[in-house]
């Protein structure tokens, strides 16, 4: 097995981080885009009650996803330790588990979910003008979701072992594929939201197979030899185990979406209606797209943090750690203001009635308030989860949707009604804002300090 990654510890900080967030960006960017170009459609040539439904459909896809970047992340980042520590006997066994979990997880998953689908669909707030499409779009998606999930498994260990290029390529070949497909299916072939189920899941399948093809050229030109002599005591519960605890706040990041979304279709069908739905599906989907610099400069920490730390070099990471800090807050502002400005014609694009934009502009510009410093709450959730501080980062990941945004909104909403939801965002913003400062100053000033003492006294040059 050969692998070099002198340049985890030569390259410059910003060097290093623009090499990973870069193509983590455009890998976000490209996964949002799948719902978001299914969205698009629906709005445009089907009807609002399409983004209705996909609206109600969110949650469900969310959980699959979420479920294969726990994976990804948990197994990229683990993966990214042990090549520090140059154990690369212990790296093909995290390649091997990470598979055989996905795949397991994965199509457990789907299936509970299709053999229950018109329960769920109802508890997540489908109305009698949604649920049928809801029902078509769900039951052709479920089986898109163990192809994304491989294909970001294997993308994420490759950015592991440092080839970036191979999580940009697919996705951006998978959502030029599904814009293509859904031209053909909606707007020619008149296939309504079923062309647009069927647009992602053939796209997913086809980036899938583009991962697995750059892989097994990797795995063969760099002689890393993962699949060579596979025993069946390769498989084991402990790696799996880590693995899902590194990974498991970045599937609390992507679940909580879901688990808002699912309490807020409920609590705003009773108080407005579909169009609520509407509403929030669109400021949602819109907002989230604030967040791909955000998590996208934030993930591309990770795995730099995690060789150093695991390499025992504290001061490149704190360097990393401080110019990632810098990056985040200047960049999300930079598009923050974008989408403040052009808030009126980004909605649009979505919605074709003029007074439905109109309630949800002003209400956009509220939820996205506080953008531009939430970014020091994501640099300190990957921070800890590269160091393998799992408890910390899971109780930050938490922190913010689920202990925080949902009693809120829901107080507030019955306080003084729909706008009661909106104005929730901000308070719980500025709440997260200052308790991530705290972790992040507690990093600098008690977690380097601690480690690098011990590095001194076993003789180890920091």
């Amino acid at each position: 097995m050969t692998l070099d990654n002198r340049a985890f510890l030569k390259q410059s900080s910003q060097k290093l981080l623009f090499k990973f967030a870069v193509p983590a960006i455009f890998s976000l960017l490209v996964n949002e885009l799948y719902n978001m170009v299914d969205t698009v459609f629906a709005g445009r040539y089907i009807g609002e009650n399409a983004i209705g439904a996909m609206t109600i459909a969110f949650p469900i896809q969310k959980i699959i996803i979420a479920m294969g970047l726990l994976i990804a992340a948990g197994a990229s980042t683990y993966a990214a330790r042990v090549i520090g520590e140059k154990n690369y006997k212990h790296l093909k066994k995290i390649v091997i588990n990470s598979f055989a979990l996905t795949t397991v997880s994965i199509i457990s998953i789907s299936f509970i979910i299709f053999s229950f689908k018109e329960s769920i669909l109802y508890s997540l707030g489908a109305s009698n003008n949604t649920y049928p499409m809801a029902m078509q779009y769900v039951s052709i998606i479920l089986l898109g979701g163990i192809f994304i999930s491989l294909s970001n498994v294997l993308s994420y260990i490759m950015v592991a072992l440092g080839k970036t290029k191979t999580l940009l390529y697919t996705n951006v070949v998978g959502v030029i594929l599904n814009i293509i497909l859904n031209y053909i299916l909606v707007i020619r072939f008149h296939m309504g939201i079923q062309g647009s189920g069927i647009s992602t899941v053939v796209s997913q399948i086809v980036a899938c197979l583009i991962a697995l093809g750059q892989f097994i050229y990797m795995n063969k030109k760099q002689n890393f030899n993962f699949f060579k002599n596979i025993k069946i005591n390769i498989i084991s519960t402990s790696i799996m185990r880590e693995i899902m605890l590194v990974g498991f706040s970045t599937f609390i990041i992507e679940i909580a979406d879901a688990v808002v979304s699912a309490v807020l279709n409920n609590v705003l069908y009773v108080g407005g209606g579909d169009s609520a739905i509407i509403m929030l599906g669109i400021i949602t989907k819109v907002y989230m797209f604030l967040f791909i610099t955000v998590i996208g400069i934030s993930s591309g920490m990770q795995p730099i943090v995690g060789y150093n730390f695991g390499a025992e070099n504290y001061n490149k990471v704190k360097d990393i750690l401080k110019f990632s800090l810098k990056t985040v807050i200047i960049v999300s502002a930079v598009v923050w203001i974008g989408f403040i400005i052009g808030a009126e014609p980004i909605i649009g694009f979505f919605l074709k009635d003029v007074n439905l934009v109109s309630k949800t502009v002003p209400a956009f510009r509220i939820v996205i308030s506080m953008v531009p410093l939430l970014g020091i709450y994501y640099v300190a959730i990957y921070y800890y989860q590269a160091i393998g501080e799992a408890r910390i980062s899971f109780v930050l990941s938490i922190y913010r949707e689920l202990l925080m945004f949902i009693p809120i909104s829901v107080i507030l909403f019955k306080v003084i009604g729909l706008n009661g939801v909106f104005i929730a965002y901000p308070i719980t913003d500025i709440i997260v804002i200052l308790t991530s400062i705290y972790f992040i100053r507690r990093a600098f000033k008690e977690k380097f300090q601690e480690e690098e003492k011990v590095s001194k006294q076993v003789g180890v040059r920091v």
